[in-house]
């Protein structure tokens, strides 16, 4: 079907993201900051017309990514996902009008840059709808394994750049997962109609490693500065999606010689994030 649908669905996606991300950012740091894993702030976030303007924006940024991953593959989809934070900080200072300093301005550039030297390079391909379950078994266990080590060791840190980045980095996989199970699910939304998608696994597979996603988030957010948590969701994200789309979608990359501008793709997108991360340290 090409690249131009998918690209465009996963851009959408990506800003409606980007908005969530400024909403539930202001919205978490206006509640009781808690040291461990509670169920209850949610509830306080509930009382935040800015958390829920955040939901919807998710909500938005979900059905966009539904429809890029049903028309393209989960290694060209997710890494598109790298321009939310570019975005966020854009929508930030739009919101509080201020203007961006030309640092960050290159640093955007890097990023964008960056992305499209790398997938341009890379080329992902293929667009596998059935995954065979031996794989699917290997994946979640391993993903379920790195999430609950991650989370258990983050919570366990102070407040603070170590915690925020275990905490982003579990965030990171648990947003990996979600697109990779979305995607099947999608394909037997395409393929069977709406029944078989609400009778198919997937589905519900997706919607609690979504829910787990969102409440990593909320306390990734609150554990310590962006500058830790933001690169790790970020480059995580994108990584590992781009190996689940490999490993369960039998996706295809350039190999040989492309791998010296993917490299260099690769170099200036966590430039740009490390320096997007750390400017927007101090963005409301």
């Amino acid at each position: 079907m090409g690249v131009v649908l998918p690209v465009l669905f996963a851009l959408f996606a990506a800003f409606s993201n980007a908005l969530a991300t400024v909403l539930q950012r202001r919205a978490a740091l206006t509640v009781p900051q808690s040291d461990g894993f509670r169920l209850g702030l949610v509830l306080d976030l509930l009382r935040r017309p800015l958390w829920i303007g955040g939901i919807l924006a998710v909500i938005a940024a979900g059905v966009g990514q539904a429809l890029a991953l049903a028309t393209g593959a989960l290694a060209l989809v997710q890494p598109l996902f790298v321009l939310e934070l570019p975005l966020a900080l854009l929508i930030a200072s739009l919101m509080t009008r201020r203007r961006l300093p030309r640092a960050m301005w290159l640093a955007v550039a890097g990023v964008v840059a960056g992305l499209g030297v790398a997938l341009v390079a890379a080329s992902p391909m293929g667009n596998r709808t059935h995954v065979p379950p031996e794989r699917w078994v290997v994946a979640l266990s391993a993903c379920a394994v790195v999430v609950a080590a991650l989370a258990v060791a983050g919570l366990r840190l102070p407040p603070g750049r170590a915690r925020a980045g275990c905490l982003g980095a579990a965030t990171a996989v648990c947003y990996a997962l979600t697109a990779a199970l979305m995607k099947s699910a999608v394909h037997v939304l395409d393929d069977d109609g709406f029944v078989a998608f609400l009778t198919t696994w997937e589905t519900y597979a997706f919607g609690a490693s979504g829910i787990c996603a969102l409440l990593l988030l909320e306390h990734a957010m609150q554990g310590g500065p962006l500058v830790a948590s933001q690169p790790a969701l970020t480059l995580g994200d994108a990584s590992i999606s781009i190996a689940l789309g490999v490993v369960l979608y039998e996706e295809h990359l350039r190999s040989g010689w492309w791998l010296l501008p993917q490299l260099l793709g690769i170099a200036l997108i966590c430039a740009g994030v490390l320096a997007l991360a750390r400017a927007g340290e101090g963005a409301p």
